[in-house]
């Protein structure tokens, strides 16, 4: 009964073993496709979101101010 167990200890690895084989061969190219065209989505968002901003008000679009703005060069 012992040399049956250790004959399945080699088994088990060869069954394990070709259940990853198969997993990692698997056909990885439909989630990729769909990561495209979401990424597709929001840079075309991206690009609707900011084409109305040069021509807005100067007023209203954020701007650094000189006083809150300092230099990382230290003068001495």
């Amino acid at each position: 009964m012992a040399a049956l167990a250790w004959l399945l200890i080699p088994l088990f690895a060869v069954v394990g073993a070709a259940i990853w084989g198969s997993w990692a061969q698997r056909n990885k190219t439909i989630g990729d496709v769909a990561e495209l065209a979401g990424y597709a989505r929001f840079r075309d968002a991206m690009e609707r979101s900011h084409s109305g901003i040069a021509g807005t008000d100067p007023q209203m679009a954020p701007a650094a101010s000189a006083s809150g703005v300092r230099s990382s060069q230290v003068s001495g």
